[in-house]
């Protein structure tokens, strides 16, 4: 039974690990070169991550500079940066690209703690998932005979136990997420 609850957790942690990497991807008003994960490039015909064909830096707060290792694709980067829906306008000196973050308006903020919020529910109800699917895993278990009714209790109230502590560490992050959106 150890190894279940090990696989529920992981399961879990998974959910959270998922719902982190969607915060990153969230312009916080602040520079965040995780943003840029998610927009390619075509780069010698195939499509690469921005991450991968430069050096990025966040020399202030709000400013992201990427400086390409070919200065030949900083048109591509700016195209696909214009493409993309980060809202921003790329400047380039011919050797660098600069992007500046304007300071997020408190109607803005509000748009962005509620995508916040959505992404925690959803994470929630994943979580939610990982445990009926542990439970049914269970019950089917205890209508073949091979776990006994105390073993079935046991594992209601130690599955319950590993949701209650995943559910908390969301609200916790998502917390961390909503106080560094409205703070800024």
């Amino acid at each position: 039974m150890k190894e279940q609850y090990k696989q529920i957790q992981e399961k879990m942690d998974k959910s959270i690990n998922a719902m982190l990497n969607e915060f990153a991807a969230i312009r916080a008003g602040r520079a965040n070169p995780a943003l840029l994960d998610k927009i390619t490039v075509d780069y010698y015909g195939a499509a690469t991550p921005v991450p991968q064909v430069g050096t990025i830096s966040v020399p202030e707060a709000r400013t992201i500079v990427i400086q390409p290792w070919d200065a030949s694709i900083i048109k591509e980067i700016e195209k696909a940066i214009l493409a993309s829906d980060l809202g921003l306008t790329p400047n380039n000196d011919g050797k660098v690209i600069r992007l500046n973050f304007p300071p997020l308006t408190e109607e803005r903020r509000k748009e962005i703690v509620k995508q916040v919020k959505k992404i925690c529910e959803d994470t929630k109800v994943s979580i939610r998932n990982i445990r009926r699917d542990a439970m049914e895993n269970f019950k089917k278990a205890l209508k073949n005979k091979e776990i006994t009714e105390d073993d079935m209790k046991a594992a209601e109230k130690d599955i319950q136990d590993l949701t209650d502590k995943s559910v908390a560490e969301v609200d916790k992050l998502t917390k961390k997420k909503e106080d560094e959106i409205l703070e800024v």
